[in-house]
Order: structure tokens, then C-alpha cells, then sequence
């Protein structure tokens, strides 16, 4: 039947209902018990209760039947109160009755009820029949009631149930709802006939919702062949798997039969299609979609909004979204989330207040998902100061709330404050979900928080979220950027999905913690199982070639960056090259490279340029490098710094001392050296020569056995890392109470015998630690960890070996 027969058989009905009603009320016309019931159904079914109810109380006789169609439609339209009260006042019940009252309480979700009614419905003698099993079975699939819907399904074995088609459909979407596949595949395959579009649709649905793409789309091609004609509750399932493994030249063919099917014009069903589209990336495709529909529609143009999103085209999105507002459609509260997310990515902060204020004129501003969005895009767009107003404003927070100001705090720097409201969440009663646990785990990276990061790890496998790809790329980030290695390792290998994040963090992992030769290792198994690199890969890469001198290698992953996988060297690969470069004394050509960008340097490619020219004594590149970096950051000591530094090291003092007084003149200070270090839960904070600790008095006395023994045993404190304005004495003093010597000498008073020590420091370590490390981690037997701003040191117990190359 088309739309408009549709609408005239609707019409007719009405006018027809209207002269029964007028025949009714206004003659004396004694109309059959039959034709009663018959217009009391109708009344119902349209909706019209009140009117139903007064033709129900003026009716002389009433039977069974009667009971049940007024019970029914009660139960139908919600009111369930009204429902009961007749069923109670029911001269006379039958299973339909009881039927009729239980589909109610599960069409509006009422678990506890329903299955009470169903076991009391037993117990007086009426057995249920299967309209009443299909009922709860449809409950369970909408609540994910995966042990209510076993019981049904042990009744319906012990009933005879499990041969009724209807039932056995009704189970097969209850296990494939509640992600048991197996149990739907076997139920699917233990119905000899029977399977209706139905049965197909239940068991395809559930292949997407478990992830297995490939096999939706395998049920559908058998569903097809088998002459099923499916409808418009199977092409989202089955379009939903094309997206999922970006399988657009089967989604197309989706599409042509939707066509052919008359199915175009559903909605459901066009916005899956524009989804699959623009998952697939083909965005000229999805908007054809849209274009084609003959009344527009808020759900497809919302999807097409979030494809574009999706697909990093945020100006597309926005204009879309301008086109909505022009065309006056009704937006809901899915448009403003992703509209607002595009307006964050595009760091466009006039856009994105001009939306808010179209939420709060829309009245949109109290729903949850909005307000959510909005948290997010001010703390992306690094306004934290208005995400934590709306946050306050929140009449109920949920675990999306949190995240978004967490996350948010962790983007802008703020990682003590993200793990101290990580904190206040938990003590709120909300569950960690995996987005805001991988971020927690990020913060705690960044802060080298390694008991805290270890409970958020204890308490995503409590969570059960330890499963997570995303979490599972934190924990092996975290602990790699923590420097334990192995625990990194561990993660990876009981990953059970990997994608290029995965690969990246402990390829990027492993070259930061000295482990070069095993980067590279890894990196080959990648490619070889079939995992394409990213941009980060490859700064990975060259970074682990840069600090084991692998320059030739490091050449040729540069070069394959854009010939062999189409990624455009950014200005950090360019910065590892010219630091590989540098490092391996090719001075000449790290500055060719440097003039051969078509990118202008950044302030990171100017400090490898420095740092190669300080290292090998190059005063003129040293100058040009500083002065490029000057007029970046004004602000920044390091190209002081360095090139101070670089004068001192050829024994030109007077030079050094003019960088320092032109630093000083312009109100530049250099940034204290910092160690710390995580110990029960408490972190312990040092500076060089620092006595304002509680325990300095047994840290300085610890300090100086260690430089006996570790004298003794062959260390030569190095007076280039010393000032050079005191004397002898002062040099060595100075020396022996930089802020690292200082944590590990609190370390070896803390600590048990044979736990690791590790070390944290927000500036490079300097090169008389790094060889004072080397001794008091052979002469204490322990394994010390040392992280500065550039990399993991590893100092082995009783070896002199330290997986790394100090410049």
C-alpha cells in the first residue's frame, strides 16, 4: 500500500469511526456485542483510549473477548496503572488476559514486573503462550537481559517452544543482542524451515553488533540466495558491516537493492547509507544520498554531518550544518554534538560561541549530550575556564561529562589537575569507561606516576576494560614512557587486535628507552603483517636510528615516508633527520636538509641544528640556529643557553658570558634542574644542592659515601658540567650535589635492596651524572632508570653497559 492510499484508508477509517460514534451517542440503534468490539478495536488501535474507555462503559454486555481488547489497548498505549485495574476488575480471565497485560509492562521496560506477572500467570494455571514468550523475549533483547532471556529460553525447551519459529527468531536476536554469536549461529542452524526475513535480519544484526563484518555480509548473500526479500530493518545491519571494514564496492550493491526494493526513502535506512558512505571516505556519495531525498530529514543530514567530521573535513560539516539552519529543519540534540566537535577541531572559537548560542536559543542547552559537547569543544579550543562553568551548571554529570573536562585538561598541559578530577569522579559514585582511563593512563605517562598509573591498570581489569584497544595502547605507552620495558611488552603480546597505534607505541617505546636495534625489529614485523605506518611511526623510527647511529637506515625510512606510503615528512621527522645527521658528525648535510625544506623550521628542527652544531663544535651554525630560535621563542633559555655553552666548550669565555648578559638583560631565566622521584604513592621533589628536603641531612651524608665508592671504584667527575666562576673544590662539590645524584641518593635510602630506582628529570641530564650513574649502578648493584626530557638511561646492576648514546 503506497503513502497515499495509506493516508485516504486512515481518513476513511476516521470518518467511519465518526458516524459509528454519532450512531452511537445519538440513537437507539442496538448494536451486535460483535460490531462493538469490533469499533472498540478500532478506537484503539488509532489511539483514541478515552473515547474507547466511555464506549467500554456504556456497553450493555461485554465478554471475553471484550476484557481482553480493553486490557490490550491499555497495555499498548502506556497506561499500565489503568491496564491492571481492569484486568483486576476481569469477571473472567484467559492466557490472553494475562497475554495481553505482561506485553504491556514489557513494552515500556518493566523487567521486574513483567516476569512476575509471568511466573504468577503459571502459578493460577494459565500457560503462556508464544505471543507472551516473544513479549519477554523482545525485553531482554531491547535491556540486554542476557540471563532472563536463558530462562525463557529453558521454558520454551521444556514447553516445546524451541520448534515455534516466532520464539526461536525472538532467541536468536535476545543472544545476538547480548554478544553471544555462537548460541544465535546454533539456534539459526537448528530451524530445518521456517527462516522468515526475520530470522535472517535477527542473526545478520547480530554479526555487526559483534563486529564480525564479514560475517554479515556472507548472511546476507545466503539470504539473498535462499529468495529472502529483506526490508528496511536489514539494510542498516548489513551496511553497517560494509562500513565497518570499508567494504564500499559491496555497500553499493546494498544500495542498488534498496533502490530496487522501494526502501530509498527510509530513514533508517537512508542515514545508514550516508553513514556507510562517509565511513568509507566517499563523502561525494553520501551527500548524493542525501540530496535524493524527497523530504529532508534531520537523522541522514546528521550522519552526514558526523561523516565529515569523521573524515577530518570539519568546514564541510560546518556548512552543512548552515545549511540546515537555513532550510529551517527541525535540529535535534544529535546535531549540536558533532557540529560543535567540527568548530573544536577547527579551533574556531567565533563559530563555536555563535553555536552555543543557537543551543541555548534552541533550548537545547539542558540536554546532557549537548551539554557534553559543549564541555569538550571549550576545552579543546583551550578555554577551560568556560568548560568548568557549564560543568558546574550541570544539574546530573555522567561519565561522559567527566571525560571531556578531564580529557580536556590533559590536552592543555593540566595532567595534575586531570588525575586529581579523575579522582573526585571515582569518589562520585561514576564508573571509569575506557576513553577517560586511556587518558588518565596518558596523564600519568606524562608525570611518570607509576603506582598511580599501575591502580588505573588494576582497576580497568576490575572494570573488565583491559580488553580495550584503546586502553590496551595506553598501558603499553604508559609503561614504556615510564621505562619498564617488559611490563610494555607484556601488554602488546596479550593484545588480542592491534592497529598501527599499537605497534607505534612500543616501536616509539622501545627507541626511548635505548632499544634501537628492537624498534627497527619491530617495525619490519609490522609492515609484514600487513599494519600500514603513520606519521608517528616514522618519528619513531628515525628517532631510534638517531640514537643508535644508524644513519644510512635512517635515510631510507625518511625517503620511504612519501615514496613508498605517501606520508609527507612534518617537521619532526625533518628534526630527527637533522639530528641523526648531526649526531653522526654530517654537519654540512644536516644544513642542506635544513635549507632544502619546503616547510618553514619550527623551533624543533632550529634545536637539533643547535644541538648538532654545539656537539661538534660548529660556532658559526651554532650562531645562525640560536638567532632563528630567538626570534621564535624570545622566551626561551634553551638557544641561550646552548650557545653559551657552545663558546665555553672552545674556551671562549668572554663570548659565553655576553650570551648570558644579553639572557639576563632581557629578563630570560633558565629553567631550574629538576629530579624527582614516586616512592609509596608520594612523590619527592629535588633541585641542585637543595637542603629544604625533611631528610637532607641523610640524603647529603648518603651523596657523599656514594662519591667515595664510586671514586674508588674509577669515576673522574667531568669539570666541563661544572661552573666555571669557583674553584676546584667548588667545581666537585657542585657536581656531587646535582639534583639527580640527590634522588638516587634517596632512592638507596628508601628503597629495598634490588628494587629498581627510578629517576625523573625535566631537563637532560648532563654528561658527568650520566657517567656517575654508570659507577653507583655497579658499585650498588641496582638497576637504575633515568628519564630527562629526551629519553630513558638504563643502567644495569654490576655492568658498565648503558643502552644509549649521551650528546
Amino acid at each position: 500500500m503506497k503513502g497515499a492510499e495509506v493516508r485516504i484508508w486512515v481518513m476513511w477509517k476516521i470518518v467511519a469511526l465518526r458516524e459509528c460514534r454519532n450512531l452511537w451517542t445519538h440513537t437507539n440503534i442496538n448494536f451486535s456485542l460483535i460490531d462493538t468490539n469490533k469499533y472498540l478495536g478500532e478506537l484503539l488501535k488509532l489511539g483514541r483510549i478515552d473515547v474507547a474507555k466511555k464506549v467500554f462503559d456504556e456497553m450493555p454486555e461485554r465478554d471475553e473477548f471484550t476484557w481482553n481488547t480493553i486490557v490490550a489497548g491499555y497495555g499498548s498505549a502506556g497506561r499500565l496503572v489503568e491496564a491492571r485495574q481492569l484486568f483486576d476488575k476481569a469477571p473472567k480471565k484467559s492466557a490472553i488476559t494475562w497475554s495481553s497485560l505482561v506485553s504491556g509492562y514489557c513494552k515500556l521496560g518493566f523487567e521486574i514486573e513483567s516476569f512476575e506477572l509471568f511466573n504468577e500467570m503459571q502459578h493460577v494455571g494459565f500457560k503462556p503462550s508464544h505471543f507472551t514468550l516473544g513479549s519477554l523475549l523482545r525485553l531482554c533483547s531491547i535491556k540486554g537481559l542476557l540471563s532472563r532471556g536463558e530462562q525463557i529460553h529453558g521454558y520454551a525447551v521444556k514447553t516445546r517452544f524451541d520448534i515455534d519459529n516466532f520464539v526461536v527468531t525472538s532467541l536468536i536476536d535476545v543472544y545476538a543482542k547480548c554478544l553471544r554469536i555462537v548460541e544465535a549461529e546454533s539456534l539459526f542452524e537448528s530451524m530445518p524451515d521456517g527462516k522468515n526475513h526475520v530470522t535472517w535480519t535477527a542473526l545478520i544484526n547480530g554479526y555487526s553488533l559483534n563486529g564480525d563484518a564479514v560475517g554479515a555480509i556472507q548472511c546476507f548473500r545466503s539470504m539473498r540466495a535462499e529468495g529472502i526479500g529483506a526490508n528496511q530493518y536489514t539494510f542498516p545491519g548489513v551496511l553497517v558491516a560494509c562500513a565497518a571494514i570499508c567494504d564500499i564496492g559491496f555497500g553499493k550493491q546494498v544500495h542498488c537493492c534498496i533502490v530496487r526494493g522501494g526502501f530509498s526513502a527510509n530513514v533508517f535506512v537512508r542515514s545508514a547509507l550516508v553513514d556507510m558512505y562517509t565511513k568509507c571516505g566517499d563523502l561525494t556519495s553520501a551527500w548524493r544520498a542525501v540530496e535524493s531525498m524527497e523530504v529532508d530529514d534531520v537523522v541522514s543530514w546528521n550522519a552526514m554531518i558526523v561523516g565529515c567530521v569523521r573524515q577530518g573535513s570539519p568546514e564541510r560539516a560546518l556548512s552543512f550544518f548552515r545549511t540546515m539552519h537555513a532550510k529551517a529543519m527541525e535540529l535535534d540534540e544529535y546535531t549540536y554534538p558533532s557540529v560543535l566537535n567540527a568548530t573544536a577541531l577547527m579551533k574556531d572559537v567565533s563559530n563555536g560561541k555563535n553555536v552555543h548560542s543557537l543551543v541555548i536559543k534552541s533550548g537545547f542547552e539542558g540536554y546532557t549530550l549537548v551539554s557534553n559537547a559543549l564541555i569538550d569543544m571549550y576545552a579543546k579550543l583551550n578555554d577551560l575556564d568556560s568548560a568548568f562553568k557549564l560543568f558546574d551548571l550541570l544539574v546530573e554529570t555522567d561519565v561522559i561529562s567527566w571525560t571531556s573536562l578531564i580529557t580536556g585538561c590533559a590536552h592543555n598541559g593540566f595532567h595534575e589537575l586531570a588525575l586529581k578530577l579523575f579522582s573526585e569522579m571515582k569518589r562520585s559514585g561514576i564508573d571509569s569507561d575506557q576513553f577517560v582511563t586511556s587518558t588518565v593512563l596518558s596523564s600519568c605517562a606524562e608525570l611518570a606516576l607509576l603506582d598511580l598509573g599501575q591502580q588505573a591498570h588494576a582497576s580497568s581489569i576490575k572494570s573488565a576494560l583491559d580488553g580495550s584497544l584503546s586502553v590496551d595502547n595506553s598501558l603499553s605507552s604508559f609503561y614504556a614512557r615510564c621505562g619498564c620495558l617488559q611490563e610494555a611488552i607484556k601488554v602488546f603480546d596479550s593484545m588480542r587486535t592491534r592497529n598501527v597505534i599499537s605497534w607505534t607505541a612500543l616501536i616509539v617505546g622501545y627507541a626511548q628507552n635505548g632499544e634501537g636495534a628492537k624498534s627497527l625489529q619491530l617495525y619490519d614485523e609490522m609492515v609484514a603483517s600487513g599494519v600500514k605506518p603513520d606519521f608517528i611511526t616514522f618519528i619513531g623510527l628515525l628517532f631510534a636510528c638517531s640514537h643508535t647511529g644508524l644513519t644510512e637506515r635512517g635515510r631510507y625510512y625518511f625517503e620511504s615516508m612519501e615514496k613508498d606510503h605517501g606520508i609527507t615528512p612534518g617537521l619532526d621527522h625533518y628534526a630527527c633527520m637533522i639530528d641523526l645527521l648531526g649526531r653522526s658528525g654530517k654537519i654540512q648535510e644536516a644544513e642542506e636538509l635544513l635549507n632544502k625544506m619546503t616547510a618553514v623550521p619550527d623551533s624543533t628542527v632550529w634545536k637539533s641544528l643547535l644541538s648538532a652544531s654545539r656537539k661538534h663544535g660548529n660556532i658559526n651554525l651554532a650562531k645562525r640556529a640560536s638567532t632563528a630560535l630567538i626570534e621564535l621563542e624570545p622566551h626561551d633559555p634553551v638557544p641561550y643557553v646552548m650557545l653559551s655553552n657552545t663558546y665555553s666548550a672552545i674556551g671562549k669565555w668572554e663570548e659565553a658570558a655576553s650570551v648570558r648578559r644579553l639572557m639576563k638583560s632581557r629578563g630570560v631565566g633558565k629553567e631550574a634542574g629538576r629530579s624527582w622521584m614516586e616512592t609509596k604513592g608520594k612523590v619527592d621533589t629535588f633541585t641542585s644542592e637543595d637542603r629544604q628536603h625533611p631528610e637532607a641531612k641523610a640524603i647529603f651524608l648518603k651523596v657523599d659515601e656514594i662519591m667515595k665508592m664510586i671514586t674508588a671504584a674509577g669515576y673522574v667527575p667531568d669539570m666541563s658540567f661544572a661552573l666555571h666562576d669557583v674553584n676546584e673544590e667548588g667545581k666537585v662539590h657542585g657536581l656531587a650535589y646535582h639534583s639527580e645524584k640527590l634522588a638516587v641518593a634517596f632512592g638507596l635510602l628508601r628503597l629495598p635492596n634490588g628494587a629498581p630506582i627510578r629517576i625523573y628529570k625535566n631537563i637532560r641530564v648532563c654528561g658527568d651524572c650520566h657517567t656517575a650513574m654508570k659507577f653507583i649502578s655497579q658499585v650498588y648493584q641496582r638497576h637504575i632508570v633515568l628519564r630527562d626530557s629526551n629519553r630513558f638511561h638504563h643502567f644495569k646492576q654490576g655492568s658498565f653497559a648503558c643502552f644509549c648514546c649521551m650528546s
